[in-house]
């Protein structure tokens, strides 16, 4: 008699194509949780930045992390094109959508792989319009619905914490992450300002956390100067510590910056402050509870409006 047990389908071999920056990586958490639920009997290989290697491993939701240097030059391009190639793809989703990954489906040719994205002549191009002028959630979103991935979740950030007991941090405690890129000083609220509103938050018995990468050491040093009370992390703290500070923190306060992104969808009650540098509506942090103050120059934006929003938000 012939065996009529089904056979399970043949696992697929599929790539996501998602670079930097932190940020951007964040807003994309969500479409990771997608791709793995669609592709879950899939073989799922990410390919991105090596500093972002450490935390895509750790999200559990990719079978092999891939990692891309971004090296200019032909030789650098043809050694991503080889990777590609290699890894017998049947399907890659290109999120970065980037000149760069654009570039690497038309290397792919004659015979490149099914592709979503935006490169001239794949298989299946995003039809968003106004794909640059989207939210870069909505917009991972709106591509994974072409590819019948009909429902991006919240992304689920339980798994970037860790143990922050060696801190010893006193409760209630506001985190205060008054950094950004070191060439994007209009996206910055002064020092000063921040002061102010470190202080202001010690005389009602909560605590500032200065937070921060070692390039924004001389910022927060400063404002630990003018508030002798305040606790300096700066370049203390991996990413999964700053998630788990996060969780236990009352509230945050912070300019336009990849780190926001992350305290924001770990759920701490966050205030993100934007000039006329960057836009909230492409590139806005999202959470569980966020507050975006705007104004042209950051500099004419009050302390006691700041201070007022994180009041009402953090509910203190």
């Amino acid at each position: 008699m012939p065996d009529h047990t089904a056979t399970p389908p043949a696992s697929r071999r599929i790539l996501v194509i998602k670079h930097g920056a932190f940020g951007d990586f964040i807003m994309a958490l969500g479409a990771f949780q997608a791709l793995r639920r669609h592709h879950a009997g899939d073989h799922l290989v990410l390919q991105t930045i090596p500093s972002l290697v450490p935390l895509a491993r750790a999200s559990g939701w990719f079978d092999e992390v891939w990692t891309d240097p971004r090296d200019k030059g032909p030789g650098a391009l043809l050694a991503i094109r080889r990777q590609i190639k290699g890894g017998r793809f049947d399907l890659v989703y290109d999120l970065q959508c980037s000149d760069r990954t654009n570039l690497y489906f038309q290397l792919l040719r004659p015979f490149p792989p099914r592709w979503s994205g935006t490169a001239w002549g794949c298989s299946d191009p995003d039809p968003n319009p106004n794909r640059n002028a989207t939210h870069g959630t909505d917009r991972y979103a709106m591509q994974l619905a072409t590819m019948g991935i009909a429902e991006v979740p919240p992304p689920d950030a339980g798994w970037i914490s860790a143990d922050v007991s060696r801190f010893a941090l006193p409760a209630p405690y506001v985190l205060l992450a008054p950094g950004c890129a070191p060439h994007r000083p209009e996206k910055r609220w002064p020092e000063a300002q921040y002061a102010d509103l470190a202080n202001r938050l010690v005389a009602r018995g909560i605590i500032p956390v200065l937070v921060g990468t070692k390039s924004e050491a001389e910022t927060t040093a400063a404002i630990a100067a003018a508030c002798p009370k305040a606790i300096d992390l700066t370049d203390q703290t991996t990413l999964f510590e700053l998630g788990g500070i996060a969780r236990a923190a009352a509230g945050a306060v912070g300019n336009d910056t990849g780190p926001m992104h992350l305290l924001a969808v770990v759920g701490c009650p966050s205030v993100v402050l934007y000039s006329h540098a960057s836009t909230p509506t492409q590139s806005g942090q999202r959470g569980p509870k966020v507050t975006i103050l705007r104004e042209p120059q950051l500099k004419d934006l009050p302390v006691e409006r700041v201070e007022a929003a994180l009041l009402d938000l953090a509910g203190l």
